[in-house]
C-alpha cells in the first residue's frame, strides 16, 4: 500500500470522525442524590504529563525503525499510536497530528535536499493542535524550532567517541525541548535527555551496520527509550 493511499485514508477517516463527534453533542452534567454536581475529584496531571513509558517507548521505537527503513505506513501507524497514547486527543486530532508528524519526518529525511522549513511548518501545526487541547506549549513555533534543532544536531553529531552526558550538544538540545514543553528545570529533565540521546546512538549504529532485523542493537535501543520515558515521567508527573 503506497503512502498516498495511506494519507488519503487518514484524511477520510479524520473527516468522518470529526463529523461523528460533532453530531454527538455535549454530555449532560451528572448530579448526585442531592441534586448537586458530584464532589470534585483529586486533581490529576494532564495527559502529556501522565503516560505509560513502556507503551510510548515501544511506539516510538517502531516509528524510528520504520523511518530508517522508509516504511512510511509503519511510521504513520506508530505515530498515530504515539499521539493517541501520549496526548489522549480525540481520533480526529490524533489522525491529523500523526499525519503532520509523518510529513515533518518525510520532509526532513532526504540527505541531501531535505526541507527544514517545511518540517518546522508541519511541527508548528502539530504543536498548535496540542495547545488547542491543553493550552500549551505557549508558542507552537518555538516548540517546532526546538524539535527541528535536535534533529539537526543529531544529524551532525552522530557516532560519538565518548558517552554522552551533561554538556553534550545533542543531550542539551533535547533538554531544551523538554524544558520548554513541560516547563521544568533542566536538572530535572536532563536524565531523560541522556537516555534519549543514547537510544539515538544505538539506532545510528544499527543503521550503519545495515539495519539487520536480528541485530541485538534493536533491543538495546528499545530499552534506552523505555528508560528515557520512565525518567521523563518521573520528572513531569505532578
Amino acid at each position: 500500500m503506497g503512502i498516498e493511499v495511506v494519507i488519503a485514508w487518514t484524511r477520510s477517516a479524520a473527516a468522518w470522525l470529526a463529523d461523528r463527534g460533532g453530531r454527538q453533542g455535549s454530555r449532560l452534567t451528572v448530579l448526585n442524590s442531592a441534586g448537586l454536581p458530584p464532589a470534585e475529584r483529586v486533581r490529576q496531571p494532564n495527559r502529556p504529563r501522565s503516560f505509560d513509558p513502556s507503551r510510548i517507548a515501544d511506539l516510538e521505537y517502531r516509528a524510528w525503525v520504520g523511518y530508517y527503513l522508509r516504511k512510511w505506513p509503519q511510521v504513520l501507524a506508530a505515530l498515530a499510536g504515539l499521539v493517541r497514547e501520549g496526548f489522549g486527543m480525540n481520533w480526529y486530532r490524533t489522525l491529523y497530528g500523526a499525519w503532520l508528524l509523518l510529513r515533518a519526518s518525510q520532509l526532513w529525511a532526504p540527505i541531501p535536499g531535505n526541507d527544514p522549513d517545511g518540517a518546522r511548518a508541519c511541527l508548528r501545526r502539530f504543536y498548535a493542535l496540542v495547545r488547542l487541547s491543553y493550552g500549551e506549549p505557549a508558542s507552537p513555533a518555538k516548540a517546532a524550532a526546538l524539535e527541528v534543532d535536535w534533529w539537526r544536531v543529531h544529524r551532525q553529531a552522530r557516532y560519538p567517541t565518548a558517552p554522552r552526558g551533561a554538556g553534550d550538544e545533542l543531550v542539551e538540545s533535547v533538554t531544551r525541548l523538554y524544558c520548554y514543553l513541560y516547563n521544568e528545570p533542566e536538572a530535572q529533565i536532563r536524565h531523560a535527555a541522556i537516555h534519549r540521546a543514547h537510544a539515538m546512538d544505538l539506532s545510528d549504529r544499527w543503521v550503519a551496520e545495515g539495519c539487520r532485523p536480528d541485530s541485538p542493537l534493536l533491543a538495546q535501543e528499545h530499552a534506552a527509550l523505555v528508560r528515557c520515558y520512565a525518567a521523563l515521567l518521573a520528572a513531569v508527573h505532578h
